[in-house]
């Protein structure tokens, strides 16, 4: 298994398709899902954006990614090659390690001003449905492999070790951004182990306490550790997105979310 193996675009392309028919049979936000048209010019344009930075990843920075993890395991660096146990063991610590550290750097992303400016392309989103999973700038997805050079060679991750948490990590982060009506109680449970829509829902509101809340991306539980967890029970009156950006074609079309970060 590589990065970039068939087994996670296929898995999520499959984990898109059923939360789009889920989301269009039982939406759990029903207005948006009222105007079917404005719905897919949504979805196609987030899917474009996912689908640039899926080639970026594909043609460029897979290749960067596996340099760093061959050079550690060359130097015999990193975490996991300095522990005594089986290799389970030493994938289990890897993966947790690593989204804690997804935790805090999509944290970073909140608070350092640079960071913002490509990470709001992602809140600027005013519709939440399984699209806005893919809806990052590319300018993102090359600082956060950019600080995963480091991140995998101190850990001392496998090639494996990465394209099973990035084939997890795709599928929770496609559900955690749906429009699903999912059960209250069913979301309850769920939540305390990993991040779950109702938990994402509050993440994307337009209230800066509540945009800066909740930034774990797998397991829950880093924002209950690090005092970041935030909830509310009346998700049907989150508006999503960010103030200043309402423009359809300034800042919603492709070419706007590219420019966002400029603008």
């Amino acid at each position: 298994m590589t990065i970039f193996s068939d087994e996670r675009p296929l898995a999520l392309a499959v984990t898109i398709a059923v939360l789009w028919t889920a989301e269009s049979l039982a939406p759990h936000f029903a207005a948006f899902s009222l105007d079917a048209r404005a719905r897919w010019v949504h979805g196609f344009r987030n899917a474009a954006l996912g689908l640039t930075n899926g080639l970026l990843g594909i043609v460029f920075l897979g290749a960067m990614i596996a340099v760093s993890i061959r050079w550690a395991e060359a130097h015999d660096l990193g975490l996991t090659r300095w522990l005594m146990g089986p290799e389970w063991g030493k994938a289990l610590v890897a993966l947790l390690f690593f989204d804690a550290w997804m935790y805090w750097w999509h944290r970073i992303n909140h608070t350092m001003p640079f960071l913002w400016r490509f990470h709001r392309v992602h809140h600027s989103d005013p519709r939440m449905d399984v699209s806005t999973s893919l809806r990052f700038h590319p300018g993102e997805i090359v600082l956060s492999t950019a600080a995963r050079l480091i991140v995998v060679a101190l850990l001392g991750m496998e090639l494996w070790h990465l394209a099973l948490y990035e084939l997890i990590a795709a599928q929770i982060v496609a559900f955690h951004h749906s429009n699903v009506n999912l059960p209250r109680r069913v979301d309850n449970a769920l939540r305390w182990l990993m991040v779950t829509p109702w938990m994402h829902w509050v993440h994307h509101s337009r209230l800066a306490r509540e945009t800066n809340s909740n930034y774990s991306s797998v397991l829950s539980i880093w924002d209950r550790i690090f005092g970041s967890y935030r909830f509310r029970e009346d998700a049907e009156m989150i508006r999503f997105g960010l103030d200043g950006f309402p423009d359809e074609q300034t800042h919603q079309s492709l070419s706007g979310m590219l420019r966002t970060p400029i603008g």
